[in-house]
């Protein structure tokens, strides 16, 4: 375990990890680093939780945290892993493929935190191979809050295609929302990830998209705003299926815990929330 006395800058992280990334060579079976980066006594900055709430549609001033905001906290220490030298898959390219969280209580703004970041395992994917990224957020003794997100390497490979997935009723529509083009913008700004593919059209059309896109987490977040749930035990599961462009107009549906962000016949995002207090 290696233990941090500052979280580290995203931007030289994204600048080192941009440079080795030529070097990768991603297979499923390659070694990866195994160490847990740990950055204990982190307190909550007002002012960007504010930030963040605002870009996401939550409302300021609650009394717990947003369920998505650890993973804001913890992804400098997944930078830093996934920038190293010895992290087999490349930064550049690599796409946020899914979440899963389980908050085990509320989390209060005004406690102290400690955020523990590992790499869990590499998998085979169908279209290269994925890293699955652990964060665990403790207050003191007790785990309140930890995260699985897999993240894809695009290569060729010889896995099997898999079965494609399974169909699922089309949710209602609940809201419309116009997207202006600097959500990606101020979402870099309260969240530290600056990947090129968000900030602005001239960055983001090297990676092979004509707009910048909204980031997936933040996706995540907008969506997560209109559930009641939010802030409370919950556990969370999200897909990224397809791009957000910016400016661009999108649906969000919803039934139960179930919802859904469309565009179009397009779909973005599926995931569900469910109360694990109930």
């Amino acid at each position: 375990m290696t233990v941090l006395t500052g979280s580290p800058a995203p931007g030289p992280l994204l600048a080192r990890g941009a440079l080795l990334s030529p070097f990768k060579r991603p297979q499923p079976d390659a070694p990866f680093p195994r160490v847990r980066l740990l950055l204990p006594g982190v307190r909550i900055d007002s002012g960007r939780l504010a930030a963040y709430e605002r870009v996401c549609g939550f409302p300021t001033g609650a009394e717990a945290l947003p369920a998505t905001y650890p993973h804001v906290l913890g992804f400098p220490l997944a930078l830093r892993i996934m920038a190293s030298r010895r992290f087999p898959l490349p930064l550049v390219g690599l796409v946020h493929t899914s979440v899963e969280i389980t908050q085990r209580a509320p989390l209060a703004p005004d406690e102290e935190y400690d955020i523990g970041v590992r790499v869990r395992e590499l998998l085979p994917h169908r279209r290269g191979t994925e890293a699955v990224v652990v964060t665990e957020v403790h207050a003191g003794e007790r785990l309140v809050w930890e995260s699985a997100s897999t993240y894809l390497a695009r290569h060729r490979t010889t896995a099997p295609a898999g079965a494609p997935p399974s169909g699922r009723s089309v949710l209602p529509a609940l809201a419309e929302w116009r997207l202006a083009d600097d959500v990606g913008r101020r979402y870099a700004a309260v969240s530290g990830d600056r990947n090129p593919i968000h900030l602005h059209p001239l960055t983001a059309r090297p990676f092979g998209f004509q707009r910048a896109i909204a980031h997936g987490m933040w996706a995540v977040a907008r969506c997560l705003a209109e559930q009641s749930a939010a802030g409370s035990a919950v556990h969370l599961r999200a897909e990224f299926r397809a791009p957000v462009l910016l400016p661009g107009t999108v649906t969000y549906a919803a039934d139960g815990g179930r919802f859904e962000l469309r565009g179009g016949n397009r779909l973005h995002l599926r995931g569900e929330l469910r109360n694990l207090r109930e």
